[in-house]
């Protein structure tokens, strides 16, 4: 986590948060309080601490390896579920695909490095690899251009083909619209369409339930996903024989967040208006709350729109999508059944054990040391609220030394410890044991998850109620060439989930496959 803090400079305006009367009309134009925006001054002014890491989570401590014995009984878990039409799947796939192009872009630049020429080089000698090729080719024999001889001559022509708005315009496309994998037919696959075929087999053992999805998506582009993705609904269920229920929504624009000037003053544009930019990834907790309201929603896969397979190599990642959500089934009825004791007046105080004992083995929620000194209406309310919260169990995959989060044990200001998902940045390397401990790291999150968002009689949790505000992220980025600190909310599967129950189980390695580069279509996991 970056640590400014900015000189703050006197303050301006109507309070000391350097707000006027019309940056109060701007604030209330998007929908965010006033007390919010203060809220979100504050930290960037005083940003909070930097996570403490305890340990890396390992298998045993933290991390739960399943015996190839135990795969029949949650498979049957999983499938008595899926009928009963409990799985859903939530895609976050509101990231452009300006970053997955971002090196091919560059080699358009007026003096590209001689790094950015190897890329280009690169990428015309891989070029029908692709599964855009045709697309690629279509586009340009459609304008009279001559896509043979562009590709011949490493003409960069057939760059602005690909990425700009003349051509495919692949830099500003919605990353999940960008065709990944190549079609039997000869076509390509976007990455959408590979999300909505993968969700049709894990599901394949409920024919008759819908497969329904939920994609986050830019404003933008809604109306292009939308209809992108009904006319991909018509087409698979025909395929599959199985309906789609598929919705989109966008970030809302009061989770974009306030950013701060090198004075310490509130970040404005050209107009002298408050200048606003997106939450990150952590703002969807408010789209995942919103459409876990929606009838059926009740359990959710979430896995990240770039992290997708064709359909040769399915197999692996459809069996273990059935194990996570087999696995999730059977904590739930164990939960339940604990607080079905639990809610009994009448409950012993060897039940009561059972039940902290099961929540410090399966749940890995700390013993209270006051325990053996609480009253048992005590040690029911502690049990009750530590069971009766959302849940997640979250694939996790030997470290390959990808970019990104793991899972570790974070050590709170009270003394607790807790399982979460920290990313790189949220930990201050600068401490010895800190970078030591991120050194040691085994495993990693390659963001493949399973939820219980409702209670057993049916209640959807107040998700939000769950986020650990002080895990916002604090960094340096810029605007037009001038610095500023941002702000992003806690991350979707960091401190928006921080006060979730968190299981973490080892999938294989081979269930993952991302792609932050053009480049890693070509690696062999996108290979059909």
């Amino acid at each position: 986590m970056v640590h400014p803090p900015f000189e703050a400079s006197a303050t301006r305006g109507v309070d000391d948060s350097g707000l006027t009367a019309d940056d109060q009309r701007c604030l209330a134009e998007r929908g965010i309080g006033l007390d919010e925006a203060r809220r979100q001054l504050r930290l960037l002014r005083h940003p909070p601490p930097s996570i403490v890491l305890d340990r890396p989570c390992t298998v045993g401590d933290g991390i739960v390896r399943l015996d190839e014995a135990q795969h029949p009984g949650l498979l049957q878990l999983f499938e008595t579920a899926a009928k009963g039409g409990r799985f859903s799947r939530f895609v976050p796939a509101s990231g452009a695909a300006s970053r997955m192009f971002q090196k091919l872009s560059r080699g358009l630049a007026e003096n590209p490095t001689a790094e950015d020429h190897h890329t280009v080089e690169r990428f015309f000698e891989q070029l029908d690899q692709f599964a855009f090729v045709d697309a690629l080719r279509r586009a340009m024999d459609d304008a009279d251009e001559d896509f043979d001889n562009a590709r011949r001559n490493r003409d960069r022509r057939l760059l602005h083909w690909l990425l700009d708005a003349e051509g495919l315009d692949f830099r500003r496309l919605p990353k999940g619209l960008i065709p990944f994998h190549r079609d039997p037919d000869g076509g390509g696959r976007s990455a959408i369409e590979e999300h909505l075929r993968e969700s049709a087999e894990v599901l394949a053992v409920a024919k008759d339930q819908p497969c329904r999805l939920h994609f986050s998506v830019p404003a933008s582009h809604l109306q292009h996903c939308r209809t992108f993705l009904e006319g991909l609904a018509t087409q698979l269920t025909a395929y599959f024989g199985q309906p789609f229920d598929i919705s989109c929504s966008v970030q809302s624009p009061d989770t974009d967040t306030l950013a701060l000037n090198t004075d310490g003053q509130p970040c404005r544009g050209a107009d002298g208006r408050l200048l606003f930019r997106p939450g990150g990834h952590g703002a969807l907790i408010v789209n995942l709350n919103r459409w876990a309201r929606a009838p059926g929603v009740d359990l959710v896969f979430i896995k990240n729109i770039d992290n997708i397979q064709p359909a040769a190599r399915r197999p692996l990642p459809v069996l273990w999508k059935r194990l996570l959500g087999g696995y999730l089934v059977a904590l739930e009825d164990d939960i339940q059944r604990l607080i079905d004791a639990c809610g009994e007046a009448s409950c012993s105080a060897a039940q009561l054990d059972d039940g902290l004992d099961f929540v410090y083995r399966r749940l890995s929620a700390p013993r209270p040391q006051a325990w053996p000194q609480w009253d048992a209406a005590t040690r029911r309310r502690h049990l009750l609220a530590q069971l009766e919260r959302p849940l997640r169990v979250c694939g996790v995959v030997a470290n390959s030394g990808e970019p990104g989060g793991g899972p570790f044990w974070v050590r709170h200001a009270d003394g607790r410890r807790s399982l979460q998902i920290v990313e790189t940045s949220q930990i201050d390397r600068q401490v010895p044991d800190q970078a030591e401990i991120l050194a040691t790291a085994s495993h990693f999150n390659p963001v493949d998850i399973v939820c219980r968002l409702r209670s057993r009689s049916g209640e959807v949790f107040d998700l939000p109620s769950f986020v650990d505000p002080d895990t916002a992220f604090i960094s340096r980025k810029s605007q037009h060439g001038r610095p500023l600190l941002a702000l992003e909310r806690p991350g979707l599967w960091n401190g928006a989930m921080a006060h979730w129950n968190t299981v973490f189980v080892e999938v294989p390695s081979a269930t993952f496959a991302p792609v932050k580069s053009v480049f890693d279509l070509l690696r062999e996991e996108h290979r059909a």
